[in-house]
């Protein structure tokens, strides 16, 4: 592994952590004041131990039916990927294109984002598809993971209005979002125009450097994947799987509420906005979104009126049980089937 490699997975893995830790510290320091109230030891008083304690109180068989529902997302999202490849007329596998997922995802564990390579290494390896047609159908399934939030977030607006809204004008500079949003626009439109240039000059014949050709002949192959959606053959199906994917993410958050008795009584609304605020913590560049995720749960709760040390044990709960073990366990195994599958294929 490269020194630039390892700097960076230290970098990223270090992100989570300090979140982390930063997190524990001030937990600790909610748990100690919790306990001089109840003139408990501070000795006595370990969050970890606290932790662990709710784990093991944790309703389990909530927690393995909410897995359960994460693999059938994962199953759904296989689908509509095999309905992408069909419009250049690819049949990937689904165990394939499932499994391709599930490493994805164990990879993303330890270093951000590096499971989209990984998964579009494996299939376009398995499956005998040019990687930038792969890469096409991983922007084009990503585009619809945007839409699909837009829609949870435009419902949060609309069915917690008044939770939502004391969130974002206490949290929320629209300053600086109007200035970072004018920069990406500026920024994406100066982009769009050079890859227009080099590609006018490319169908010009005035491009002589061979990585250039090669680079644009890469990019026209890929747009040309990317408006491949247009030729989706069943279109209901298409979004059928689309909402079935983000239903059973929301799922996974309200049915865990039943898993663990403080949070046990929070309506679909709640559930909902913590969804929410969980999907925007596993966008942040971390490992599997380790810490963001958990600070992000903890201030929806908050907006509940759930303490933040319950806030903090359900958010523990629901990522190391739910989003560790699934893709630690799923991705290790499908990483030694998958070899073993496509070498009886051939």
């Amino acid at each position: 592994m490269k020194l630039k490699s390892i700097l960076t997975y230290v970098f990223f893995i270090g992100i989570g952590f300090l979140i982390l830790y930063l997190l524990y510290q001030s937990q600790q320091a909610a748990y100690l004041e919790e306990c001089q109230l109840k003139n408990i030891p501070a000795d006595d008083c370990s969050l970890i131990d606290r932790i662990i304690g709710d784990f093991k109180s944790a309703n389990w068989i909530w927690i393995f039916i909410v897995s359960l529902v994460f693999m059938l997302s994962n199953v759904f999202r296989a689908l509509r990927w095999k309905q992408i490849f069909a419009t250049e007329n690819y049949k990937p596998s689904t165990i394939n294109a499932l499994g391709v997922l599930m490493v994805g995802y164990f990879a993303n564990l330890g270093l951000p984002r590096v499971g989209e390579v990984v998964k579009m290494g494996m299939l376009s390896k398995y499956e005998s598809i040019p990687i930038e047609k792969v890469a096409a159908s991983v922007v084009i399934d990503r585009l619809m993971d945007i839409l699909s939030l837009l829609v949870v977030i435009a419902l949060s607006v609309i069915l917690a209005r008044d939770v939502f809204g004391d969130f974002l004008s206490s949290n929320l500079d629209l300053s600086t979002l109007w200035v970072l949003g004018l920069a990406a626009i500026i920024g994406g439109l100066l982009g769009l125009l050079g890859l227009y240039l080099l590609n006018k000059w490319y169908k010009e014949g005035k491009l002589t450097n061979p990585w250039t050709i090669w680079l644009i002949e890469k990019l026209n192959g890929f747009v040309e994947s990317l408006l491949s959606i247009r030729k989706i053959k069943n279109v209901p199906l298409f979004i059928g799987y689309t909402i079935g994917i983000w239903v059973c993410y929301y799922f996974m958050t309200y049915w865990c509420f039943n898993a663990f008795a403080p949070v046990s009584h929070l309506g679909l609304t709640a559930g909902l906005v913590v969804f929410l605020f969980g999907t925007l913590g596993m966008v942040f560049p971390s490992p599997g979104g380790m810490g963001s995720y958990h600070f992000l749960v903890i201030q929806a709760l908050l907006l509940y009126g759930i303490s933040s040390l319950d806030a903090n044990s359900f958010a523990y709960i629901i990522f190391f049980s739910i989003n560790i073990f699934c893709n630690v366990f799923f991705g290790l195994l499908f990483l030694i089937l998958l070899p073993i599958y496509n070498k009886s294929r051939a």
